[in-house]
């Protein structure tokens, strides 16, 4: 394939990708206090924002979940009887890897963006979105392409609760001689 070529078809996919929304998912999980805990303990969180109810009152109108904790509403197992076998988080880094051939891929940056806290029984939606894709580069690790995806968390009204922004690098290794 002619660059000219290879160029015409990396413009397709991105137009073709490009502020979609992907891989709608409303999570089976129901924000609650015990994983609160739960989350908090695992990290030795004592903030009494988490813990407390007259801090979480007076704060925050009640109990939010931890920033940090914003994916692990979301986050699919790896199996589950109501979930497709092809079920992964992050799936359109995977996508684009496949699509644009090549088989190595990392996570280089993530940055999380916070609109409304998240409340206890609330039941997320996410969805991915892909913002932009480069030009070929060649960097120490190989050859390939980096990817911005914001995967978009929203509560059961529709209300935008945080942005979860991931720069992915797909790449080919060079073969050192």
């Amino acid at each position: 394939m002619t660059k000219k070529n290879t160029e015409n078809t990396v413009d397709s996919i991105i137009s073709d990708m490009k502020g979609r929304k992907f891989y709608e998912v409303k999570s089976d999980v129901t924000v609650d206090l015990t994983s609160i805990h739960s989350m908090c303990a695992a990290a030795y969180n004592g903030n009494p924002l988490y813990w407390n109810d007259d801090v979480a009152e007076q704060l925050t109108g009640g109990y939010i979940a931890p920033p940090s904790s914003v994916s692990a509403w979301l986050r699919p197992d790896y199996w589950s009887p109501s979930q497709n076998a092809d079920a992964r988080a992050l799936k359109m880094h995977f996508d684009l890897k496949e699509r644009f051939d090549l088989p190595e891929g990392i996570m280089v940056d993530n940055e999380l963006t916070m609109y409304k806290p998240i409340r206890l029984g609330e039941r997320l939606s996410t969805y991915q979105m892909l913002q932009s894709v480069s030009e070929e580069k060649t960097v120490k690790l190989g050859e390939g392409r980096f990817w911005v995806i914001d995967v978009v968390i929203e509560n059961e009204d529709g209300e935008r609760c945080a942005v979860d922004r991931y720069t992915g690098l797909g790449y080919r290794k060079i073969a050192n001689d």
